[in-house]
């Protein structure tokens, strides 16, 4: 199985457009959720933003503040496998309700997606300070 570098990983990472946010229930179940995101300093910011939701206060926000251990997976699929890849980033979170940080997230992921240019995601933020960058790619 051919790895990619730690550096090869991460470059694919940051480049990715969405990737899968994982966290842990407190009864131990696995919640996985797709997000958009920015990287900031070598931190992976996402957001709860303003596509329809029962509430702002979701699910991966309990979990990050119950057990701040998180996995996000970004990949490629093609038919043709040759090109199929992934990279997985543990990390640790922190739920940011506002604040700086928050707010340089925000300007972050407005640059990065147009959805966010005219009206920057206003709910919680998610802040990843990754721990483990892993890679994988077909030969």
């Amino acid at each position: 199985m051919p790895r990619l570098s730690r550096e090869e990983a991460w470059q694919r990472f940051v480049a990715a457009r969405v990737a899968r946010l994982a966290t842990v229930t407190p009864e131990a179940q696995p919640h996985l959720v797709p997000v958009v995101f920015a990287v900031v300093d070598g931190r992976i910011y996402s957001a709860v933003d303003d596509k329809p939701k029962a509430t702002t206060q979701l699910r991966r926000l309990s979990n990050i503040r119950a057990n701040p251990q998180v996995s996000l997976l970004a990949d490629h699929y093609d038919d043709d496998w040759s090109q199929l890849w992934w990279v997985r980033v543990d990390g640790r979170a922190r739920v940011l309700e506002g604040g700086a940080e928050a707010d340089s997230a925000r300007v972050a992921l407005a640059s990065r997606y147009e959805q966010y240019a005219g009206r920057p995601p206003a709910g919680p933020m998610v802040a990843v300070s990754v721990n483990e960058v892993r890679g994988w790619q077909s030969l």
